[in-house]
C-alpha cells in the first residue's frame, strides 16, 4: 500500500511486536493521524473543499488498513500473543473509524441537506405534474377547483435551479386541465340534452303504459270471471275423484305398512348378526395391531441405539482427526484435546466442527 495515501507511517517490522504488545502502543501513530485531522479545516461550500474532506477521510481509512495489516502479519507470525494484538487492532480500528466519521460529518450533513433541498423542489414539481392527468370522472366543477388550486401555487426564485422546470410543468398541467375542462363541459351539455330527451320519452311511455294497464285490467276481469265458473265445475268433479282416490290410498297404505313391518323385522335380525361378526373382526384387528405396534417399537429402539452408536463413532473419528491436525500444526496434545473439546461443545464463537 502506498504511504502517500496514509496519514502516518506504520511501525517498522523490527519494533512492531513491541508496539502492539504494549498497552496503547499505537498511540504515537494515532496521534500523528489526529494531528493531521485537527490541522485540517473542512469546507463544504466548494467542490474542492468537499473533495478534500473525502480525501482525508479516505487517508484515515487507508492508515487504519495499513496499521491493521501490520497487526495481521504479527498475528500470523506470532501465534502466542494473538489476543493482545487483536485487542490493540480493534481499539485502533474503532478509534480511526470514529475519527473518519468525525472528519466526514460536515460533508455528510451537507450532502443530506442538499438531498433534502432537491427532494423538496422535485416533490413540488411532481405534485404539479400529477395535475396533468386528471381522473376521467371529475366533474367540470371539480376541474375548475383543480385549476384554481394549481394556479395558486407560486413559482419563484426559492426553487433555485428548478424554477424554470417548475414554470414549464405548471403551464403544461394548467393546459391539460383546461383541455379536460373543455371536454367535460361539452360532455355534460350533451348529457343534459340526452336527459331532457329521456324525460320526454319517459312521459310518453308512462301515458301509453297507463292506457295499456286500463285495457288489460278490463280484459283480465272478464277472463277471471270465466275462470272462476270453470274452476267451480272442475272442483266438483275433483272432490268426487279425490274421495274415491282417498279410499283406495288408505287400503294401499295398510298393505304397505304390513310389508314394511316384516321387512324391518328381517333387517333388524340381519343387522344384529352383522354387528356380532363386526365385533369379532374388530377384536382380531386390535390384537394384530397391538402385536405390530410392539414389534415396531422394538425395531425403532434398536435402530435408535445403532444410530447413536454410529453417530458417536463418527464424531469420535472426526474429533480425533481434528486433534491430530492441531498436533501436526505444533500444538501440544493436551492443548489440542482442550481445543477440540471446547469447539465440539460450541464454546468458541464462530468456530465449529462439521460432522
Amino acid at each position: 500500500m502506498s504511504t502517500e495515501n496514509q496519514l502516518a507511517v506504520v511501525p517498522p517490522k523490527e519494533t512492531a511486536l513491541q508496539v502492539f504488545q504494549q498497552a496503547n502502543g499505537l498511540d504515537p501513530y494515532l496521534q500523528q493521524i489526529r494531528a493531521e485531522i485537527d490541522a485540517f479545516i473542512p469546507d463544504v461550500s466548494t467542490a474542492k473543499g468537499r473533495k478534500e474532506i473525502g480525501s482525508i477521510a479516505y487517508r484515515v481509512a487507508q492508515s487504519k488498513t495499513a496499521l491493521d495489516n501490520v497487526g495481521k502479519e504479527l498475528v500470523a507470525e506470532l501465534k502466542e500473543i494473538p489476543k493482545k494484538i487483536d485487542a490493540e487492532r480493534k481499539r485502533m480500528r474503532d478509534t480511526l473509524d470514529a475519527w473518519k466519521d468525525e472528519v466526514r460529518a460536515p460533508l455528510n450533513e451537507w450532502e443530506q441537506a442538499e438531498a433534502d433541498r432537491i427532494a423538496r423542489h422535485e416533490g413540488l414539481i411532481d405534485s404539479m405534474r400529477s395535475w396533468a392527468n386528471p381522473a376521467s370522472d371529475l366533474t367540470s366543477s371539480e376541474l375548475k377547483d383543480s385549476i384554481a388550486r394549481l394556479d395558486e401555487i407560486e413559482i419563484g426564485a426559492g426553487l433555485e435551479e428548478f424554477e424554470a422546470e417548475a414554470h414549464r410543468v405548471k403551464a403544461a398541467s394548467l393546459t391539460a386541465l383546461q383541455l379536460a375542462l373543455t371536454k367535460r363541459q361539452a360532455y355534460e351539455a350533451e348529457q343534459a340534452e340526452l336527459e331532457r330527451l329521456r324525460a320526454e320519452a319517459a312521459q310518453r311511455e308512462k301515458k301509453e303504459r297507463e292506457e295499456r294497464i286500463a285495457r288489460e285490467a278490463a280484459e283480465q276481469a272478464q277472463r277471471e270471471a270465466e275462470q272462476r265458473a270453470q274452476a267451480e265445475r272442475e272442483a266438483a268433479v275433483r272432490r268426487e275423484s279425490e274421495a274415491k282416490a282417498a279410499a283406495e290410498r288408505r287400503e294401499l297404505e295398510l298393505k304397505l305398512a304390513a310389508e314394511r313391518a316384516e321387512r324391518e323385522r328381517v333387517e333388524a335380525q340381519q343387522r344384529a348378526e352383522q354387528a356380532e361378526r363386526d365385533a369379532e373382526a374388530r377384536a382380531e384387528r386390535a390384537a394384530a395391531a397391538e402385536r405390530q405396534r410392539q414389534a415396531d417399537e422394538q425395531a425403532r429402539q434398536e435402530a435408535e441405539a445403532k444410530a447413536r452408536e454410529a453417530d458417536k463413532a463418527h464424531k469420535a473419528a472426526i474429533n480425533r482427526a481434528a486433534l491430530e491436525a492441531f498436533m501436526a500444526g505444533g500444538m501440544p496434545e493436551d492443548c489440542a484435546k482442550q481445543a477440540v473439546t471446547l469447539i465440539a461443545k460450541r464454546l468458541i464463537p464462530n468456530v465449529s466442527i462439521a460432522y
